[in-house]
């Protein structure tokens, strides 16, 4: 039942193979797995395709994959903030699959919960419906999504235990909860480590069931994607 292990290393090795998929919690650079992330550029798998709601900067989270072209297809929904992203992709390098937010968060959801197939009126009548079924409902045209499913999923959480039951922090819970569930495999890297019993039951967001293995890592900087401010008057 203890799924502690001692670093980001150990907790792939193994796990790791080329072409394989990867689901990646976080939003822009909030909550993001940093150091599983740079785990995974150090292993030099390749090939991979990730699932994300963005691939970080050009210099932080996925974005460091993209620099070693680690990264064969990214499932997104927004990827604004990385120049070498935009490069890759107008190159022809990167394959890209875009998403509706909602419906990326949805199908991830999906996945975990062993549905396969849903329809949302989101994307109806655009590009995106291009390819997929159609169907009517109440007199509105809606198109059919798949769930995603991922060999592996890394995630960030705030506090677990050894169990591995998890809780998030605030905007970083994002995409992470429903990616735990959607991976064949699960690593959770977090920043404190409580013993078993200390968490509250009633504010777990993940059950342990769901994870695999647990890291804990220091994350002394909280970086942020982009900074707005107002100027004093």
């Amino acid at each position: 039942m203890d799924k502690l292990v001692r670093d980001a290393a150990t907790a792939l090795d193994g796990v790791l193979f080329d072409g394989m998929t990867i689901m990646s919690g976080g939003f822009g650079l909030c909550g993001i797995p940093e150091h599983l992330i740079l785990a995974l550029r150090e292993s030099g798998v390749k090939d991979i395709t990730v699932i994300s709601n963005n691939c970080g900067v050009d210099d932080f989270g996925l974005g460091l994959l993209l620099q070693t072209r680690q990264i064969k297809k990214m499932v997104s929904s927004y990827v604004g903030e990385n120049a070498e992203f935009e490069r890759q992709f107008l190159s022809g390098e990167l394959e890209l699959e875009f998403n509706p937010q909602g419906t990326l968060a949805e199908r991830i959801r999906a996945g975990g919960a062993g549905i396969p197939a849903f329809f949302v009126k989101t994307g109806a009548g655009t590009m995106v419906a291009e390819g997929k079924e159609v169907r009517v409902f109440d007199g509105e045209n809606y198109i059919m999504e798949t769930g995603l499913r991922a060999d592996l999923s890394i995630v960030k959480a705030w506090k677990a235990d050894r169990w591995g039951n998890l809780i998030y922090r605030r905007t970083a819970r994002n995409f992470n909860p429903m990616m735990a569930t959607a991976g064949r495999v699960c690593i959770a890297e977090v920043e404190e480590l409580l013993e078993v019993g200390q968490l509250d039951a009633d504010q777990i967001h993940t059950p342990g069931i769901f994870v695999d293995k647990v890291i804990v890592g220091d994350h002394f900087e909280k970086r942020i994607e982009r900074r707005t401010t107002t100027p004093r008057s």
